[in-house]
């Protein structure tokens, strides 16, 4: 593993499916939710470090009607559930319902929270207080480097779920990981006094 930079970060901001959770398609259901094996460990050691844990995730099944927002809600209640079992903790859940061709009218539009743009992650900023520039961004598409990139975050990769071979942008990611637990080791890494602002 390469040498961790003098810095420290402020918050970590994870895309939920590939990263968190195994990549299977559009989940529309609490049940189909299943966490890959050690980003439980991986979110419990950066919850260790004091600093926010939040997830930012585009989430089609609203408008593709699938299901409701409600159902959302249920299955990142799941998704708690799952990594509490594990003593690991997320701080926040903000996600996008929207997509420019949904088949719910109501969910159809451009809009600014929708990675690759940005608006998650400063609305998250804003509610926390976070310096962007302190922060990272972990996922495994291009879209969630972009908007890492949009939004002045690092930006790292994990080989789990996609693997950033989705290709939809053309941002490179500052890092590459095996997983999340790999990542989230590199950043407790750089968290040690020597490196505090």
């Amino acid at each position: 593993m390469t040498s961790p930079p003098a810095k420290s970060y402020s918050a970590v901001f994870l895309d939920r499916d590939g990263v968190i959770n195994e990549e299977a398609g559009i989940i529309f259901q609490p049940d189909q939710l299943e966490l890959i094996p050690g980003s439980a460990a991986g979110v419990r050691r950066l919850n260790g470090l004091g600093i926010p844990v939040i997830v930012v995730t585009n989430q089609p099944a609203v408008a593709r009607g699938l299901c409701t927002e409600a159902d959302i809600g249920r299955i990142h209640d799941r998704l708690k559930e799952l990594l509490k079992e594990e003593e690991a903790v997320v701080d926040a859940v903000y996600f996008c319902p929207h997509h420019e061709n949904a088949d719910d009218v109501r969910y159809r539009c451009v809009c600014e929270c929708r990675k690759p743009r940005a608006g998650l992650l400063r609305r998250a900023a804003s509610e926390f207080g976070l310096d962007l520039t302190r922060c990272v961004v972990i996922g495994d598409r291009t879209v969630d480097l972009q908007a890492a990139r949009t939004a002045g975050c690092e930006a790292f990769l994990v080989e789990t779920g996609y693997g950033g071979s989705d290709g939809k942008c053309a941002a490179v990611p500052d890092r590459t990981f095996s997983s999340l637990a790999e990542a989230a080791l590199f950043i407790e890494q750089c968290q040690t006094p020597e490196n505090e602002p």
